[in-house]
């Protein structure tokens, strides 16, 4: 999605280290990498508020803007990756990557589910959708902001699939098209136990699996 934001980018200088980009953050701004369309890497630093405006914009990271870095030519751009600190949320670094509007490219869209089923509203089921996001293949100019899809009509043992999705001839799906995106689950289903599952609980073996649960993950 085409945006009208500008964002502002001042190449820098020295060492790109640890040291060096937290002096970067020290003066209010965050340090970034600008690449893409054959041409070399840059190292830059931007105005985080810009950036959050962009990431919180009905597009979201899927928006294009200018990037006017000092000494070159301005040029369409898109944020592809971003990093938050854990505790405060602050940013603390961004890529960048110079978009052609003329090359197809592949991008995640956002799938949005509107309406109220038939299969909640009047046969008690509940609603899962099992995928949030698709990944589609388009210009950079017709990328939507986010897929809506109409499932007012979906009942118990309906499946909607990614090939169901409301797409023109702009737009191609690279995720598979036969994969479910929703499906209406019955209430029994989810409140049976799976098959094996003991009815009382184990205390004895409690302990061993809240541990192993606490245990931190890797991202």
């Amino acid at each position: 999605m085409i945006s009208q934001e500008i964002v502002v980018a001042v190449p820098r200088e020295g060492k790109f280290n640890k040291n060096a980009a937290r002096r970067v953050r020290v003066k209010g701004k965050i340090p970034a990498v600008v690449y893409g369309a054959s041409e070399p890497a840059v190292a830059v630093e931007v105005d985080p508020k810009h950036i959050q405006k962009i990431l919180w914009s009905e597009a979201g990271h899927n928006s294009i803007f200018d990037l006017e870095i000092s000494g070159a030519n301005k040029t369409k751009a898109m944020i592809v990756d971003w990093q938050y600190e854990p505790i405060k949320g602050t940013l603390l670094h961004i890529d960048l990557k110079r978009i052609a509007l003329d090359k197809p490219m592949r991008v995640q869209v956002p799938v949005q589910l509107v309406g109220t089923p038939a299969g909640v509203k009047t046969q008690g089921g509940i609603l899962d959708q099992v995928l949030r996001e698709v990944e589609v293949e388009c210009l950079p100019g017709d990328i939507p902001s986010h897929i809506d899809v109409d499932v007012t009509n979906l009942e118990i043992g309906h499946v909607l699939r990614v090939n169901e999705l409301p797409h023109g001839d702009k737009l191609k799906f690279i995720t598979d098209e036969d994969a479910t995106v929703a499906h209406i689950v019955s209430v029994k289903e989810e409140a049976a136990p799976a098959e094996g599952t003991p009815t009382e609980p184990e205390v004895a073996k409690k302990g061993k699996t809240d541990a192993a649960a606490a245990a931190p993950a890797k991202k």
